[in-house]
Formats: C-alpha cells, structure tokens, sequence
C-alpha cells in the first residue's frame, strides 16, 4: 500500500497536465522514497521507466535503448541499441502520444558518472527535438551533490532547461506514523524519533509486535536491512568514513557546538570545517541557529549548533555504533537493556520537540492559532533579570518560540516526552524565562497530560493551550 506524498504526487501531476513539454528534476536523499512516488505517478500514464545502474557507458546505453524500444516494438525487430547517445535521447520523441508520455530515468548520476558528456548531450536534444513533443521526462537521483552542484548549477549545460525541480524531504510524522498502525500514540512518536520518516526504515518495523522487539529484531540484530544501513550510505556517499563516524558519534552523544565538535574529535579545525560542510550537503547534519538569531550570528564560523537532521543516524551513533562490540557478538538484549531502554525517552524527546514544532506549523497553515507566525523554531540565549535587587544575566532556553511578522506577539512553547504529568511548576518556570512583548501566548506538550491544576488554569486563561498526544497524532488535516 502506498502512503503519503500527497504534495510530490500533485506537483508531478499538475506538471503532467500542463500543456507544454516538461523537462522535471526529483531528487532527494537515498530510501526516501523516490522511485516509489515516480511509480504511483507513473500508474495509468503512458511511461517508461528505466533505472540507471553502475554500469559502464556502453552497457547502460545499451539497457537503455531497450527500455525505450520496448515501446516500439516494430522499431525494436531492426535494432537492439542505439549507436550513440544523441540517437538514444532524440528517440524519446518519437515516443509521444496523444496523451502525454511519461519517460523517467532514475538515479540519472550513474548514467552520468562513466559519461560527463550526457547532461551536454541531453541539453541539445532537449533544445532542438524534445521541447516541442507531448512528453514529460523525469529525471531523478539520490547524490544530492551531484544533482545540486552539477546538474543545476548555472555551470551546467541543463541550468535553466528544466521545468520542475522538486527536492524531496523525509515524510512528516503525521504520515509516517501511517505505516505503525498498531503501536500506541507513545510509540508511534518514539518510533518516529527513531526512524524518521525514511519509508524504507519504517516497512522494516512490524507495528503488531512490541517497540522493544522491532528494536531488537530489525536494528540490533546482526544481519538486518537496519544493522548496516548506516555504513551503507556512508560508503555510497564519501571516503574517510572512519573520520566521518568521528564526527557523526560526536554529534549524536551531545556535543554540538563547533568547539566542542572540535575538543571531541581532534580534528584539525580547518579541516572539520569542510567535513562538517560535506554532512550539511549530504543532508546528514543542519547547522541550527537561535530563531531570533541576527545575520551577523548566521554569518560567524563559530555561531549556531550542529545536529543530526536523520533520526536514524542519531538513533545508530547513539545506542549502535558506541555498543558495536557487543552487537557483533551477538549481544543485542543486553544492549537494549543496559543502554537503550531506560534511555528511550530521553532520547526521543529531541524528535517530540520538532514533532511539536511541525504541529505548530500545520495548525498556523490552518490559522488555528492565535496569530499566524513568520517565524518559530528552538531559542536560547542570554536574559537579565532582577534577582533580590540585583541585574543579573543567565542563559535560558525554550523548546519552541514563534512570533509575527513584526515581532509584537510571541508563542513560547514547553515540551515534556516523559511519564510525569506536566505541572503548574513548569508552568512558572516557562512563563519566568523571558517576556518579549505584553502580547504573549503559551502553549504547553505533553506525552502524559497535564495536572488538574493546569487544566483548570487553561480554562480562564485563554493565552494558555495545552496540547497532549492524541491532538498532536490526530489533529492534522
């Protein structure tokens, strides 16, 4: 059963619809999702479908002329392969039709990697032959450097040639929790902060058997699609792996501060730098600001917190990869008991903050909150306050701030991934760490609930919302 994607599928249909040539690039990371989505857009389309491998030049044009002369059959009794690849690309206007053809050619970089010469290849044939036709060619791949620095940059011989670029992201929580029918709202959001929204990830977990058995069988267990996962993409992606799960472990156990990225690691720090930088791309690490952060803040070298932006990469650097000993001696229940199980929802509660964050996000897209924001995300920083008489400054953070266009109403938000309920104490500290303006409004999420007296309290106070669990699974439209 195909779940989600609703916006990719729109996008590429109303591409389809349109009543000119289209030329689309999709491309995101790997196992999010791509070659899926093409083929549900492709269902009930004229289309041909070919994927690219690691082949040689000769042999990739050769399963690639058969891919398109397979819709031609009386071409096809004459030849086998194309000569070149001009006539292979200009034969994909031949393939028009009254309704428009779909021709999608997946992980295009491997097509590109033992030939450089086929982005300037396909640029003329798009220029002088396929422009006009009734066709819709995709091209999609998974090395988002490649696609990004290569293909669409202005250096490039397609810049500007395509109708449709669309970068797809991981799915949100809403819709990845789809595919764990059966677990709890607790666990669906646990296992969310586990394993993201990589489609591929969540199929491996069987929503009818318990967390801790999905964990066990599917992560810990020597042997499993999840197990190697990691080192996989790496290896795919970039040499100097062992420098690269340096600095990822680092990251994942906390420290994420340049400096200390810097102290942990030993790495020479111009040289962290680029390798940082290479993560970012990769779209393995975001480098986070304060949300009120200035320019001037985003423009330093040594400003901002660097994190892992997949859910499963922390998961592994954290519980996997720091206990890999015991896993590949076959000790995967003593993993899970020594180090993951009392620790799951402390780590989880990093996911439920941006979880909370996306909630936030849906309900401002439905105006349902009291403003709509321009602006939220996680802040710290510096408050003076009066303390006995005395002007003094401490550091102070909050989960979740968003504020309007003109910075005159303000939404602070408190989220609490734990057993406890959420009390009026932590109602007063949160209201006690900052006041931007007399325009204030507090939202407060909690996996447990909240105490009688804090109900209570958010029914005369109406600048105050309490968001549980169930509301933050269920109340998306």
């Amino acid at each position: 059963m195909f779940i989600g994607r609703e916006n990719e599928l729109r996008f590429l249909n109303n591409c389809y619809e349109s009543d000119n040539a289209e030329f689309v690039v999709l491309y995101g990371r790997r196992r999010v999702g791509k070659t899926e989505t093409l083929s549900e857009f492709c269902k009930g389309k004229p289309n041909v479908f070919y994927s690219c491998r690691e082949y040689t030049t000769e042999k990739q044009l050769k399963e690639f002329s058969q891919a398109l002369l397979s819709w031609k059959p009386k071409v096809k009794a004459y030849a086998e392969s194309f000569a070149d690849w001009d006539k292979a690309f200009s034969f994909i206007g031949e393939l028009e039709d009254e309704r428009k053809t779909v021709i999608v050619i997946d992980e295009f970089p491997y097509m590109c990697k033992n030939n450089p010469s086929i982005p300037s290849i396909l640029q003329i044939i798009w220029d002088t032959v396929l422009k006009d036709k009734n066709i819709m060619l995709v091209i999609c791949g998974s090395s988002m450097r490649f696609i990004e620095k290569e293909l669409l940059s202005e250096k490039n011989p397609l810049y500007g040639r395509t109708t449709g670029i669309y970068k797809m992201l991981p799915m949100p929580y809403y819709d990845a929790i789809k595919f764990l029918p059966e677990f709890s709202d607790e666990d669906k959001l646990i296992a969310y902060s586990i394993l993201g929204g990589i489609p591929h990830y969540l199929k491996q977990f069987n929503s009818k058997k318990s967390l801790k058995d999905n964990i066990i069988d599917k992560i810990l267990t020597k042997g499993t699609v999840l197990y190697s996962e990691v080192e996989f993409l790496l290896r795919q992606e970039l040499r100097e792996t062992s420098i690269y799960n340096t600095i990822i472990e680092a990251i994942a156990l906390g420290n994420t501060a340049f400096n200390e990225i810097l102290t942990k690691t030993c790495i020479e720090k111009t040289k962290l730098s680029v390798y940082l930088k290479n993560l970012i791309e990769l779209g393995i690490l975001e480098r986070e600001f304060s949300v009120m952060a200035s320019a001037k803040e985003h423009a330093s070298s040594s400003k901002g917190l660097y994190n892992l932006t997949d859910n499963y990469f922390r998961f592994w650097y954290a519980f996997g990869y720091s206990n890999l000993s015991e896993l590949e001696n076959d000790d995967a229940i003593g993993v899970w008991e020594d180090y993951i199980e009392n620790s799951l929802h402390d780590f989880a509660s990093k996911s439920f903050e941006k979880v909370c964050i996306d909630y936030m996000y849906n309900m401002n897209k439905q105006r349902m909150l009291p403003f709509r924001f321009s602006k939220i995300g996680r802040w710290w920083g510096m408050v003076t306050k009066d303390i006995e008489g005395k002007k003094v400054s401490q550091a102070e953070e909050v989960d979740i701030l968003a504020t309007d266009k003109n910075e005159n109403k303000y939404i602070l938000g408190e989220c609490k991934f734990r057993k406890e309920l959420f009390d009026n104490a932590e109602l007063r500290k949160l209201r006690a760490k900052i006041k931007f303006s007399e325009e204030m409004y507090y939202y407060l999420f909690s996996m447990s609930g909240f105490t009688d007296a804090v109900i209570e309290k958010s029914k005369t106070d109406k600048n105050l919302f309490l968001v549980d669990i169930g509301k933050i699974i269920n109340d998306v439209v």
